[in-house]
């Protein structure tokens, strides 16, 4: 039997979703020792998008193959009886042979929240990036409609990226303050390695007003990591959702709806 999961998780003390030699501490690692408790053997899980260190998820998609019969409450309620409390299996539901947490995907949903004040925050250091000058959202959201569309992302693509392609389908980015957090919202057919952080990165410098908007397209057009900005820091990035076909009849974030029909297809 194949199994899909629902996974929540604050990324604060782990370093990324993917399982290492060196630490325990990975998401992965926990999501399998806790599912291998409840399934009686050992357990591997696929996930739709491996996160960084320090990056959290509302609904992160995994997978795993497994002969032990369970109902899906008992997957879910005994996972996390064994998760620790800063993740936590949010549904569960039975798929076909045929569905892959990634290769089914159709699009991934990422959000990038900054706090833009003099002060950090007491509360949510951990799940923003403090930037302490102003900045102008309205320019940083006209700059990235440059984004938009199927381009080649390699100015945004970390070193060492196992992509097989640069080219990726950006379907939308939307940039909103709220008072004084200003939210990044971006879906994609899929992701380079810290695209999303790097895309942030490069949008900082105009909303700074050291750049004028039109450099992002020219960033965009280099297809050099060097003419892009820095790396944003991790621990202001979010995994928002999945987006898979519908006849795998899986649970998709509602800020997908919009884009259903433009998205339909698993991304390249």
């Amino acid at each position: 039997m194949k199994i899909a999961l629902g996974v929540e998780y604050d990324g604060s003390r782990y370093h990324g979703w993917q399982r290492q030699k060196s630490t325990l501490l990975t998401i992965q690692e926990k999501a399998e020792q806790a599912l291998s408790a409840v399934a009686t053997h050992k357990v591997a899980v696929v996930c739709a998008g491996r996160t960084d260190a320090g990056v959290h998820a509302f609904e992160q998609v995994i997978h795993f193959e497994t002969s032990t019969k369970r109902m899906l409450r008992e997957w879910m309620f005994g996972g996390n009886a064994n998760l620790p409390a800063d993740i936590r299996i949010i549904w569960a539901k039975d798929v076909t042979d045929d569905f892959h947490a990634r290769f089914s995907a159709a699009a991934r949903y990422y959000r990038y929240e900054i706090l833009n004040r003099c002060v950090k925050s007491a509360l949510y250091r951990n799940h923003v990036t403090t930037i302490f000058q102003p900045l102008d959202e309205q320019l940083m959201q006209s700059a990235s409609q440059a984004l938009v569309g199927t381009y080649d992302f390699s100015s945004f693509q970390a070193q060492g990226c196992q992509a097989k392609s640069p080219i990726k389908q950006l379907h939308w980015i939307n940039i909103k303050r709220y008072n004084d957090k200003i939210v990044i919202d971006i879906i994609a057919s899929a992701f380079l390695h810290h695209m999303v952080r790097n895309i942030v990165g490069t949008l900082l410098p105009i909303g700074l007003a050291k750049e004028k908007p039109e450099w992002l397209a020219d960033v965009l057009e280099a297809k050099d990591r060097k003419a892009a900005g820095v790396t944003a820091r991790a621990n202001g990035l979010f995994f928002i959702g999945v987006y898979y076909p519908k006849h795998f009849a899986l649970p998709n974030h509602r800020a997908f709806d919009p884009f259903c029909n433009q998205i339909e297809q698993p991304a390249p």
